[in-house]
């Protein structure tokens, strides 16, 4: 007979081989932590994900050449366009992430919207294929064709954001699934999952800014918007190649009723004053079937009008005996929560905002300049779309510089598993704006400057696209890891979609600047700031006029982040 000692550690074995977090395996069974998750799930993940953004930035990032270029649209409404379609592509994430939260589950949802992704890719090469296709028929004028294109494009692109939906807030959190939060060494390449994320992003943008975008130029739109296809099909591929390598979360639900029950259910209370003593207030046993695999969340004592939402009244009280109470009626504290992590969230997200309506500017007004700049280096030509590629290589440079250098220190020195706070690293972000724009400034004062008929050289603007490369190593990096890590359980996917709201809130935001912009400025008949001929306009106040906004917007993100509190220390 084994010893009651072997027989413990039997048990203890066996306990160490499922993962503690809930989380599944591909046939349902309680993940086993040496055949799922971890870095051997998301490998394929990071590949999909690399393909996926190797497909739109090689349609993005030169996106605004082919709208004036083939579509004939000016550069205004080119830089609109592309900043209303951006924006678009991460504003349907959020629709996305309710669906794989309460429905369909993240792989289901990343499956079926890569899917749409690719047809979406397909329709936009059609629209560079279709002169080739009707060339020779008589029924077509030019203005006919271009209008035909114009369509078959913008189709083909929204189609594209319609796919992005499901994709992009998924990859990201279930790449974080695989993740055992209750394994300490998986705790902490968690950690390190979203630098190497955005690492992987930028590698995919760089092959996109250069390689796909130099065969755009040299070699045609047809096939420059047919690898994008392509490539997107493979990452589709790799995602469900992998299926028994994944561990899954179940869902829990819909996060938006959830937040809607305890909005309706404070509001029908909001005559009754909460109890002092905040045990009163109602909670389910850990044990009842309704907080089964749920994480519960402790009361806090600010928003205490979400609080009515969980008072019990005196009918409550008799009811409660019988029959479960509606959620709509009474919510328990987890519930009322949720919906406080969300609110105290919102300030920072909207001071977020601007980082992105700077960064619009990159494949937009930043192009725009270029353009208008000498594009020989030596005896290359290079491309005003490639210099974004200065952005992408500062991030690629410092991704891992910020993760294997200086996290280790900081580590050592503030205590902190991360080396700094994610608002502390937000924060160091929103600076970048403010010197990006003020670089764009001064390099446009030169060129227009600049002796009559003379280019100065488009290499004037690395430094204005290095800054934006390190805000986005440290915001964009650091407002998915502050969302991811202080969402509640059940709005994971819904909290790391806000963090691609923001972007959309950006795209949108800049989309509106240049429009206030260009109605302003063009009154009496002048020709704006930014007219076709940048020669004849002020580009160069535009970017201060951003500068100022940044300093603004950075001064109410200090006053929002020295009140925001932690939901755990990280």
């Amino acid at each position: 007979m084994a010893s009651a000692g072997e027989n413990t550690a039997a048990l203890l074995q066996e306990q160490e081989e499922y993962t503690t977090d809930g989380s599944l395996d591909f046939d349902g069974n309680p993940a086993l932590k040496h055949r799922t998750g971890g870095w051997r799930g998301c490998r394929s993940i990071l590949g999909t994900d690399f393909c996926y953004c190797l497909a739109f930035y090689g349609i993005s990032s030169n996106l605004v050449t082919y709208l004036t270029g083939v579509l004939g649209q000016s550069n205004v409404a080119a830089a609109r366009n592309l900043s209303t379609w951006q924006a678009t592509c991460f504003v349907m994430p959020l629709a996305g992430a309710v669906i794989a939260d309460s429905y369909w589950g993240r792989y289901r949802t990343m499956v079926v919207s890569c899917s749409v992704g690719v047809a979406g890719m397909i329709m936009t090469a059609l629209s560079a294929y279709l002169p080739l296709l009707v060339k020779n028929g008589a029924s077509f004028t030019s203005s006919n064709m271009v209008s035909v294109q114009e369509f078959v494009m913008f189709l083909g692109l929204y189609m594209i954001a319609v796919g992005l939906a499901g994709l992009r807030p998924c990859l990201m959190s279930f790449g974080a699934d695989q993740f055992d939060d209750g394994d300490p060494l998986e705790r902490v390449h968690k950690g390190s999952f979203f630098n190497w994320y955005v690492f992987n992003t930028n590698c995919a943008s760089l092959i996109s800014r250069t390689a796909i975008v130099w065969v755009q130029d040299h070699y045609g739109w047809a096939l420059g918007l047919t690898i994008p296809v392509a490539v997107l099909a493979v990452g589709l591929f790799c995602l469900v190649a992998a299926s028994r390598t994944y561990r899954f979360q179940p869902t829990r639900g819909s996060p938006v009723t959830r937040v809607c029950q305890v909005v309706v259910a404070a509001v029908r209370n909001s005559g009754i004053e909460p109890p002092a003593d905040s045990s009163l207030l109602y909670e389910l046993s850990e044990y009842d079937s309704d907080m089964k695999g749920v994480q519960r969340i402790d009361h806090t004592t600010d928003l205490r009008f979400f609080d009515k939402a969980a008072i019990v009244a005196v009918s409550d009280k008799e009811a409660a005996a019988p029959a479960p109470c509606s959620p709509w009626r009474l919510c328990v504290v987890t519930q009322v929560e949720e919906l406080k992590i969300l609110v105290r969230m919102l300030p920072l997200w909207a001071t977020i905002v601007f980082f992105y309506a700077v960064s619009a500017q990159v494949s937009s007004t930043f192009l725009e300049q270029g353009l208008a700049m000498d594009a020989t280096v030596g005896t290359v030509h290079v491309p005003p779309a490639s210099m974004s590629t200065f952005e992408v290589l500062t991030v690629i440079v410092l991704v891992p510089l910020y993760d294997r250098a200086f996290v280790p220190v900081a580590r050592r020195l503030t205590g902190r598993g991360k080396g700094v706070s994610d608002l502390r690293r937000i924060g160091a972000g929103l600076t970048m704006p403010v010197f990006a724009m003020a670089a764009a400034a001064v390099v446009e004062t030169v060129r227009l400057r600049a002796a009559p008929g003379k280019k100065i050289s488009e290499l004037w603007q690395a430094p204005q696209y290095a800054l934006v490369g390190v805000g986005g190593v440290l915001t964009t990096i650091g407002q998915f890891d502050f969302f991811y890590s202080q969402a509640p359980p059940a709005m994971k996917t819904v909290c790391t979609a806000l963090g691609f709201l923001v972007v959309a809130a950006g795209d949108y935001l800049s989309s509106f600047l240049l429009t206030v912009v260009q109605w302003v400025t063009t009154t009496s008949g002048r020709p704006g700031w930014i007219p076709d001929d940048l020669n004849e306009g002020h580009l160069d106040r535009f970017f201060w006029m951003m500068a100022g906004l940044g300093c603004l917007n950075l001064m109410a993100f200090v006053s929002c982040a020295a009140r925001y509190k932690y939901r755990k220390p990280c």
